[in-house]
């Protein structure tokens, strides 16, 4: 029996994985799903031939085909090499729970056994120094095929379409802004015009959700658990490959426990999905704190820019 600590993407990933190795999987869930959580909701191309192997198909996502990076006083667009996907965190996680439920996995609220995988995703902790938070909402409009990200005061907005032509809009901002704001969101979005032009017209679905504080770490090659998703790498958002990096080192922790493979052989191959578009995300990051920032980007190719972030599938 292998029993996986959480039952959001990384979570039943892996429970599908050691299912589709034979494996008795028990998935520890508190909490009640379906649900909305803050996601930027994007899903790279290299999840598609993934989302194959765990025979998850979701004809209803969005297509997304073009990037629009926006700062103050510029702005880069450029097409992606193959389409991505937008899909809700509602409707995915409720897609991958049903999957892994029909094919075998017990989903259960208490721990009967030791954990076999940590999908429990971020461990809230205090931190020293500049604190980031995370909002979302859902609005109904006029939608586009455009993952459009949106950079101000140290931080930024990406708005994407999901399915049921909803769009997404999803920011990570400091929380001296949101503070000073009392995190109202609706105010801090409408401080930059053109994101309050691109918003203009749009109905929200529901109030803003919110998480936090954020904070970006790795723990790949040093982890002492068959850890998985936010458990084992929290990247930037606005690389758009969190989802993604959810889904494959959940499937190789549940693939790789259920072949009885020593933890060294996942620390291997999570490190080599992931560990390059960490560093460069972490790289990205500072350079886009930096004033010139706006100025520089118009400057590099908007395709290598993109690469430059996507793990190896």
């Amino acid at each position: 029996m292998i029993t996986v600590l959480g039952g959001g993407l990384a979570g039943c990933a892996a429970a599908i994985a050691a299912r589709k190795e034979g494996a008795a999987v028990e998935v520890i869930e508190k909490s009640t799903f379906p649900r909305h959580k803050v996601c930027g909701e994007f899903l790279t191309a290299e999840a598609r031939p993934l989302l194959d192997s765990l025979g998850v198909q979701l004809p209803e996502a969005a297509a997304i085909r073009s990037v629009r990076l926006r700062f103050k006083w510029t702005e880069k667009t450029f097409n992606l090499p193959e389409a991505a996907l937008g899909i809700s965190r509602y409707l995915l996680d409720d897609r991958l729970q049903a999957h892994a439920r029909s094919l075998g996995a017990a989903f259960v609220r208490e721990p009967p056994r030791p954990v076999d995988i940590v999908a429990s995703g971020r461990q809230p902790r205090s931190v020293r120094g500049r604190r980031f938070f995370g909002f979302k909402n859902h609005f109904r409009g006029p939608a586009n095929d455009a993952v459009e990200l949106y950079f101000f005061r140290g931080g930024y907005v990406g708005v994407n379409p999901v399915e049921g032509g909803v769009t997404n809009v999803c920011g990570v901002l400091p929380e001296e802004l949101l503070r000073s704001m009392s995190f109202r969101i609706d105010d801090v979005v409408n401080q930059f015009q053109p994101l309050r032009e691109r918003l203009d017209g749009l109905e929200p679905v529901m109030e803003w959700l919110k998480t936090g504080p954020l904070i970006y770490e790795s723990k790949i090659g040093s982890t002492d658990a068959f850890a998985c998703g936010d458990a084992l790498l929290f990247t930037d958002p606005f690389t758009g490959s969190g989802m993604f990096a959810a889904l494959a080192t959940g499937a190789c922790a549940g693939q790789t426990k259920a072949r009885d493979q020593p933890l060294e052989v996942f620390r291997t191959q999570s490190g080599r999905i992931l560990s390059r578009a960490f560093s460069a995300a972490g790289f990205l990051r500072s350079l886009l704190k930096t004033p010139v920032a706006g100025l520089m980007m118009p400057f590099v190719p908007g395709p290598v820019l993109y690469r430059l972030t996507r793990p190896r599938a």
